[in-house]
């Protein structure tokens, strides 16, 4: 990819960024004409083998799942374009083949962005049905529309309204939709013989979470949808979550899964008394941190998203 291919490919991811904290890359200044060493990147690539040619990549944005084997090279998610061209570049066994898919867990930059740096060595990109209509919304809103020309190259172009499967070489990757809850295109990503699960932003481990109420998310079927996950996968089920606590990692099993549901109840509990109580969406909102959930809690000026989990409550309650 050349230079002008990857800053568009940027400038398109950026308004697609609903996550995104900050610009997804720095003005380039004229190259001298000694060219400089490149900088290495603020963050720190890792692939992560999990269990039968599968395994998870961390960098910026949320996690990518991925599956090499002797006939097929498979990815969930795409990160933002800088992280993408590293993660094609370097993930163990594809030694330059293209990808057979790349399936995305929702809508959303951070597991997006890089659509369209994978788009020339991918066969399809997959999603549900919901998430195109999603996209093209999230890239209106941004600071910089993408042309359609720009954008189409982004959009999945396979979906599907409930449920996915398919055979790459001696594994069996399916998906799918079990209704909104963090957004309305979220989707639960199995590969079957490897007993790994990519849960997309369906799971913040031990993080406060982002709840996309204008993409259609719904708090209370969240903790529907955590709970039918749970029951719905073997026991011995490797989780790959689309963010995580350091502390606690972007994996884990169902237990997991359950403490996070806990939270979403916890959270709409105490919102529903605080109303009951007569407080206002902003005094509600002045909330720092839950009680009962120490291992979520945020320090002082680290960016703490529980006020505006705090809204959510509210305005989904409320019908706001």
């Amino acid at each position: 990819m050349n230079r002008r291919d990857f800053l568009l490919k940027s400038g398109v991811a950026a308004s697609l960024g609903l996550l995104a904290k900050g610009p997804l890359f720095g003005q380039t200044p004229v190259p001298p004409a000694t060219p400089a060493p490149a900088t290495p990147p603020a963050w720190t690539p890792e692939f992560k083998p999990l269990r039968r040619n599968a395994g998870c990549f961390t960098g910026r944005g949320g996690t990518i799942g991925w599956l090499v084997n002797q006939e097929a090279v498979v990815a969930i998610d795409t990160q933002f374009p800088d992280a993408a061209e590293t993660f094609l570049r370097e993930l163990p066994g594809r030694a330059g083949r293209p990808l057979d898919a790349v399936i995305n867990t929702h809508h959303h930059g951070d597991h997006t962005g890089g659509n369209g740096v994978f788009r020339p060595a991918t066969k399809t990109i997959v999603a549900h049905a919901n998430v195109p209509g999603l996209m093209r919304a999230a890239a209106a809103r941004g600071p910089k529309p993408p042309t359609e020309a720009e954008l189409v190259p982004m959009l999945p172009d396979a979906t599907f309204p409930e449920s996915w499967r398919r055979d790459f070489g001696d594994e069996t990757v399916s998906a799918k939709y079990f209704g909104p809850a963090h957004t309305k295109g979220d989707i639960v990503t199995h590969l079957e013989r490897a007993g790994v699960v990519h849960m997309g932003d369906l799971m913040f481990n031990r993080l406060y979470p982002v709840i996309d109420r204008p993409g259609g998310a719904s708090i209370r079927h969240w903790i529907v949808v955590l709970e039918q996950v749970a029951a719905t996968y073997p026991q011995d089920t490797i989780y790959i979550f689309g963010h995580g606590n350091p502390q606690f990692g972007i994996t884990g099993a169902a237990a997991d899964l359950l403490v996070f549901r806990d939270y979403l109840s916890a959270l709409l509990a105490h919102v529903e008394a605080e109303i009951k109580a007569g407080k206002s969406k902003e005094e509600i909102q002045k909330l720092e941190n839950l009680a009962g959930f120490p291992d979520f809690h945020v320090p002082p000026g680290r960016g703490n998203r529980l006020p505006l989990n705090l809204a959510v409550a509210y305005d989904e309650l409320t019908g706001a």
